[in-house]
């Protein structure tokens, strides 16, 4: 017979086991995400199936987004209550309204917000390693003068709902996890795009970022402005004195191959080489009913010429050129402009090929400019004198590759999210736009998100990205959040 003290012994082993499974069973249930509420669950614990189970609020996301669309209301392109576009220049008073928003909300999160010398907002979750460089979720608020509501400003939301949904589930990082929202990404009002990510990455001059003057005239520099809304930090814009551990963008593709292909996520490996460039040209003014075509040097004219040339040689060399800023002097109708200065951008997937399309063309600029026949431009009209032509470059980006690490986080994510039988419906991309991950990439870890766009749109009012693809987007970038940062775990240890 049992002795009255194995059987008690049994009993307390019984329950121990019990509990045991329990336990096991709380950490294994995928379903618990949806029904409990966990207490400090970290991310070196989770399985599998635990990562895949964490699930946004897309009806937050949407909301929440639209809801800072308030701030810098553009024009309208539909009947919808948000088919309204963007306006929302960066260092306004609508980007300081969502700039104050984004410091509120990150803050009642539990962040740590920083700002550093060129406004770039960091908003700090705590992870066990204190001490350790944050993983990122990052993008910008600021928009074009004519844009919409999802360039940058997904990217933006998409990494606050990751750190609300965090906070729902009481899930502990390992390591700090944040958003940034980048200043004057666009470079739509101070005319150097990236230039914030750009100055903290060392690639451009803390000097000549503040010394950018507004387009169209204005008196306002970049530096007044930071000063005039508030948003000039004391941190050094330095990757030096402000690191990032890995950083992650959520951005609508801008461009037709997910929509056209059916694909829902990009994984993004890399982004083309481009080039910024201001082209001056310099002819002499004179009197349009006075002047014969013959003793013209006309800046104008010949701007035209060099815009459609650049269009027809890159095209031929497999690059892009566009035009997008163009102003002369003195603007009068009956006088010929002497003074035409525009924008050359300039874009290649390989660095090689954006080189041989800068050096042809200005070869054949400085021809053209003197009535030569190339291309085709000359063979119609009458020569005048001539005019010269000067370059500025202005903006220089490689051809950049992200980190391996950080795609695989995000194809995995994405996975989990539309299931085993994705197929095609994951991609992996080259973007062609620049963004600040191009500068991050420098120096951190990077990769990022995209999710289609309706017809391709971007730069545009009528920008649109649907709910589901807003939601896929901020799900994935969720989930590459939570894997990167177990595998950091995994590789220190």
């Amino acid at each position: 017979m049992p002795t009255m003290n194995s059987t008690l012994q049994r009993t307390i082993r019984a329950s121990r086991l019990s509990k045991d499974l329990i336990s096991h069973h709380r950490l294994q249930s995928p379903r618990l995400f949806s029904t409990t509420r966990w207490r400090n669950i970290r991310t070196t614990e989770m399985s599998e199936s635990q990562l895949a189970a964490v699930k946004i609020d897309r009806d937050r996301l949407w909301k929440d987004l639209h809801g800072t669309c308030e701030w810098g209301k553009g024009e309208r392109w539909g009947d919808g209550a948000t088919d309204i576009g963007m306006a929302r220049l960066t260092l306004s008073d609508a980007d300081k309204q969502a700039r104050d928003w984004f410091v509120e909300t990150t803050e009642s999160l539990g962040c740590k917000v920083k700002i550093d010398a060129m406004g770039n907002i960091f908003a700090i979750r705590p992870g066990k390693q204190t001490s350790a460089a944050p993983t990122y979720a990052g993008s910008h608020l600021d928009t074009q003068p004519t844009g919409g509501r999802y360039d940058g400003i997904l990217g933006v939301h998409a990494g606050i709902e990751a750190l609300k949904t965090m906070k729902d589930n009481d899930i502990e990082t390992e390591f700090p996890t944040g958003v940034i929202n980048w200043t004057n990404e666009e470079g739509a009002r101070f005319p150097i795009s990236m230039v914030s990510s750009g100055v903290w990455a060392g690639a451009i001059p803390l000097e000549k970022s503040y010394n950018l003057f507004e387009v169209g005239g204005g008196k306002a520099t970049q530096k007044s402005e930071l000063k005039r809304i508030g948003y000039l930090g004391d941190l050094e814009a330095s990757y030096k004195a402000n690191p990032i551990g890995a950083h992650f963008e959520l951005h609508i593709e801008q461009g037709p191959i997910l929509e056209n292909s059916g694909g829902k996520i990009g994984a993004v490996e890399g982004v083309q080489a481009f080039r910024w460039h201001i082209i001056t040209v310099k002819g002499r003014d004179c009197h349009t009913g006075t002047t014969d075509f013959e003793n013209r040097s006309d800046a104008m004219l010949t701007a035209a010429k060099l815009i459609l040339h650049s269009h027809n040689k890159a095209q031929e060399l497999g690059c892009l050129a566009s035009t997008g800023i163009l102003t002369l002097k003195p603007g009068s109708t009956n006088t010929v402009p002497g003074f035409v200065r525009f924008s050359l951008d300039i874009r290649s997937k390989d660095d090689a090929k954006l080189q041989a399309l800068e050096d042809a063309l200005k070869s054949d600029f400085a021809k053209i400019a003197e009535g030569e026949q190339i291309g085709g431009v000359n063979e119609r009209g009458v020569k005048g004198r001539g005019c010269t032509v000067e370059w500025q470059l202005d903006t220089d980006s490689p051809a950049t590759k992200f980190h391996e690490d950080c795609v695989k986080c995000v194809e995995e994510s994405a996975k989990d999210m539309l299931g085993t039988n994705s197929g095609n419906q994951v991609q992996r991309m080259t973007s062609g736009a620049g963004h600040d991950s191009v500068y991050t990439s420098r120096h951190a870890p990077t990769s990022m998100i995209f999710v289609p766009c309706r017809d391709g749109v971007s730069h545009n009012p009528a920008e649109y990205c649907s709910p589901e693809d807003c939601g896929n987007g901020a799900q994935t970038l969720l989930g590459a959040i939570l894997r990167y940062d177990r595998l950091r775990a995994e590789r220190a240890s």
